[in-house]
């Protein structure tokens, strides 16, 4: 298993990530981070507001697609951009799987933190979750 991060896959015209972290959890905020470096300069993100996110997912695949998609919209609606993350993962009674993540920024400014590419979706196409005993590796695609 390659060490713990993100890298970019190749694809014609979209972003295809691969993360890879020790746990669940930890590939979930690498996927975090690389959504963000698609679209801007990730290391110009200063950690200095804390927000809160929560989502669900019936599955793994659904909980990752939510995740994704609830930080593109947290960047859509309040404009602000995230360069770590604490995901806590749990089973809610009905048994799907939850995320309470704090998640660490600011407001976005194209001069402070560049832009890249226009995230306009994610998607279902090509996610996939692997464990094993090394880990966990995501591997899903923005629509760009």
């Amino acid at each position: 298993m390659p060490s713990a991060g993100y890298e970019f896959l190749p694809h014609t015209t979209d972003a295809y990530i691969q993360t890879t972290g020790s746990t669940f959890e930890e590939a979930l905020e690498y996927a975090g981070i690389a959504l963000f470096d698609t679209m801007c300069e990730v290391e110009a993100i200063s950690p200095d507001e804390v927000d809160n996110v929560q989502v669900t997912g019936a599955d793994e695949v659904a909980l990752l697609y939510n995740w994704l998609e609830a930080l593109l919209l947290k960047f859509e609606l309040e404009r602000k951009v995230y360069s770590r993350f604490k995901v806590i993962l749990t089973k809610t009674p009905s048994n799907e799987f939850k995320i309470n993540a704090k998640i660490f920024g600011k407001k976005w400014t194209k001069e402070k933190q560049g832009a890249k590419v226009e995230v306009k979706a994610v998607t279902y196409h090509k996610m996939e979750i692997s464990h094993n005993v090394d880990g966990t590796t995501l591997r899903f695609i923005l629509d760009l």
